[in-house]
């Protein structure tokens, strides 16, 4: 079988892809990967060395999230159809929501990450105002999951807001992100400290719910301080010198393992989360779980979190002075957690869904070579 799969260099997606893309290739999947956003740093493709079997095509173009990407989104459309046309793949794996329309005859598999309406409800409490350009980015999301073979998304409460902003797939399913569990360490010694990560600049991480009250513990809070797009850059967060909270910015993969694996406590901090992989590191690190009282996390975590009042600074910082407190309690949530993600969100599990639904849309010859 020969997949072509779409992935942005921008944000999380780009680990989901390595992961996936690692995992089809060895189970004899040919891959021909297409990436969006950013030219990957050296860094960012690592992964791929000695990968066999792997075509990869790194462009520029923006992402259809971004202001005035119409002009790029429509050449980048054109791109992708030649690749398409040049490399004849069995079917497509399609990581933004626009290529869904994509005027080819390849059987397509859509997944909803994140979009911009359930983003905007997530962080403001209503929809976004009407625009010119949200109108273009709801008709370019609704028309490419019109076209799909299958939606796939993350949880089902990402899937029930697709439904509810856009349309209800013909063919939805939730397949759970997942990470190899094997490249993080649950076995060094805890230290005591707080860690979180995500993007400093987007309020649906709203890390920054850390610094309103001075924490007992130190905290670490980890991600790219400023927007990818200039226009809506903000001055940069840093702490005091009698805080206890320390801004590290953002962290290669091998820092970050190390965080995750000395951190006793890992807070998930975010108010609009349709799945959320950092938690799952952390997990996999058997770091206990804090994380914020919303929908997505109860249906990943279910009792194997600790959780705080719904976006309350000062109810999250009683619950970490409780686990901190509480050296059996903490323990206990950070072997649920840990036993959890190796349960449910395993890169292998992931990569066998995967397999699972592209055998139920390409010919039978196709699905075996």
């Amino acid at each position: 079988m020969h997949v072509l799969v779409t992935a942005d260099t921008v944000g999380g997606v780009w680990i989901y892809a390595k992961e996936l893309v690692s995992g089809l290739l060895r189970r004899g999947v040919q891959v021909t990967l297409v990436s969006f956003g950013e030219i990957p740093t050296v860094q960012q493709t690592e992964w791929m060395e000695g990968l066999r079997g792997l075509d990869f095509r790194p462009t520029a173009f923006r992402l259809e999230w971004m202001q005035d990407a119409q002009e790029d989104l429509e050449a980048s459309t054109e791109y992708l159809a030649s690749v398409v046309c040049e490399v004849a793949p069995d079917l497509l794996h399609l990581n933004q929501f626009s290529y869904g329309g994509l005027a080819v005859d390849v059987p397509r598999v859509v997944v909803a990450h994140s979009d911009i309406v359930s983003w905007w409800v997530g962080v403001h409490g209503e929809e976004p105002r009407d625009s010119k350009w949200i109108r273009w980015y709801r008709d370019s999301v609704t028309r490419g999951l019109s076209h799909a073979s299958a939606v796939v998304a993350p949880t089902q409460w990402m899937l029930d807001a697709i439904s509810a902003y856009y349309l209800r797939p013909r063919q939805g399913t939730v397949i759970y992100n997942g990470r190899n569990p094997v490249i993080f360490n649950p076995h060094v010694t805890k230290e005591d400290y707080v860690l979180s990560v995500g993007r400093i600049w987007d309020a649906a991480k709203q890390v920054t719910l850390l610094t309103q009250e001075n924490p007992v513990i130190p905290t670490y809070i980890v991600g790219a301080e400023q927007h990818p797009e200039s226009i809506f850059r903000r001055p940069t967060f840093s702490g005091t010198e009698k805080s206890r909270v320390h801004f590290k910015g953002a962290q290669n993969d091998a820092q970050l393992r190390q965080l995750y694996s000395r951190a006793s406590i890992y807070a998930a901090t975010s108010r609009y989360e349709p799945f959320g992989l950092a938690a799952v590191e952390a997990a996999f690190s058997r770091c206990a779980l804090i994380v914020n009282d919303i929908p997505t996390f109860h249906e990943l975590w279910g009792d194997t979190a600790y959780y705080f009042r719904c976006n309350d600074a000062q109810s999250l910082g009683r619950a970490n002075e409780r686990l901190h407190s509480d050296r059996e309690l903490r323990l206990t949530y950070a072997n649920m957690a840990y036993h959890r993600a190796r349960q449910r969100f395993t890169a292998d599990r992931m990569v066998e869904d995967y397999i699972h639904l592209y055998q139920t849309l390409v010919p039978v010859e196709a699905a075996v070579a």
